[in-house]
């Protein structure tokens, strides 16, 4: 355990006010909140043994506001790099090298019926786009196909167009980036062009969800829901929406700050604090049952 030798609170909650003011997405609240992280700071409340509860106790009170499940501070085990970002990159490095590049399972269920999991994230695209176009392309010549989300923990926005590049059939606008300074937006679309075959914009096509499916699992359901292409099967996800960066503050703790919000072009909102509501409520554990017949009923019909 990282100790209050090691550790003091003043420099880590200094430098994540300072990174609250100059970089959330939406400045007013993050004057709120830098205010009551240092007032926190004053009143002892942050005089804790070590790192982890720290990041727990500094995290709680970023979410106390507007409930922004982006925004946190992040503890990790082993020692992160300084640079931007780097703590992220080097914990989910294993996470990809352990999961087939994200995609664990592809699997023919009866009927002709392909189930492809998206697990446990959405990589970034340079990392991800072999392994993903592999079992996409596995799985174009199914019937009908179920992507699984349900342990899907998020990713990168890229490597959601990439896989609405494999599900479509011509070139469509998913989603569009408004960033904290007003002036720029940054808009979402699908490949006109893709390594592999594609499972294409006709055949049936769920996708399942659960309480942890968050971030740009999210947006991958939400998408292809808004545009009436997939059926969502199961639990209603967690409800985060706004595109998020990260700084080392301590060698074991990361501030993760919003600094964009997306807005659904068919929508014209995003499912940030609601979560996407599944088309088939039920029990994530038997949404995949579900969504298999309702693919056979599809196809029999």
């Amino acid at each position: 355990m990282t100790t209050l030798t090691k550790l003091r609170p003043a420099p880590v909650i200094d430098e994540t006010a300072r990174l609250l003011t100059e970089h959330y997405v939406f400045p007013g609240i993050a004057e709120h909140l830098a205010g009551l992280l240092q007032r926190r700071l004053t009143e002892g409340a942050y005089d804790v043994e070590g790192a982890e509860e720290l990041a727990r106790l500094v995290t709680a009170d970023l979410q106390s506001v507007n409930g922004d499940r982006h925004l946190s501070l992040k503890y990790h085990t082993d020692p992160v790099p300084p640079k931007q970002g780097a703590a992220a990159l080097h914990a989910i490095r294993r996470d990809f090298d352990t999961s087939l590049g994200g995609a664990p399972r592809v699997e023919l269920l009866d009927g002709g019926v392909a189930v492809l999991e998206l697990a446990p994230m959405l990589f970034p695209l340079e990392w991800a786009a072999e392994p993903l176009s592999a079992a996409l392309t596995l799985a174009s010549r199914a019937q009908a196909l179920i992507v699984d989300l349900r342990a899907n923990r998020g990713g990168d926005p890229d490597t959601v167009a990439f896989v609405c590049s494999y599900l479509l059939d011509k070139r469509t606008h998913l989603n569009t980036m408004y960033w904290r300074d007003g002036e720029r937006s940054e808009q979402s679309w699908s490949l006109p062009h893709v390594p592999g075959a594609c499972f294409g914009g006709s055949k049936p096509l769920y996708v399942l969800s659960s309480g942890h499916t968050f971030s740009a699992a999210e947006e991958l359901a939400y998408d292809l829901q808004q545009l009436g292409r997939a059926v969502v099967v199961g639990e209603r996800t967690r409800g985060g929406a706004h595109p998020r960066e990260g700084w080392t503050v301590h060698p074991h703790l990361e501030a993760t700050i919003p600094t964009g919000r997306a807005i659904n072009p068919v929508s014209g909102t995003n499912w940030e604090g609601t979560g996407v509501q599944p088309d088939i409520p039920c029990a994530a554990a038997d949404s995949l049952d579900h969504a298999h017949a309702l693919a056979l009923t599809h196809l029999a019909g």
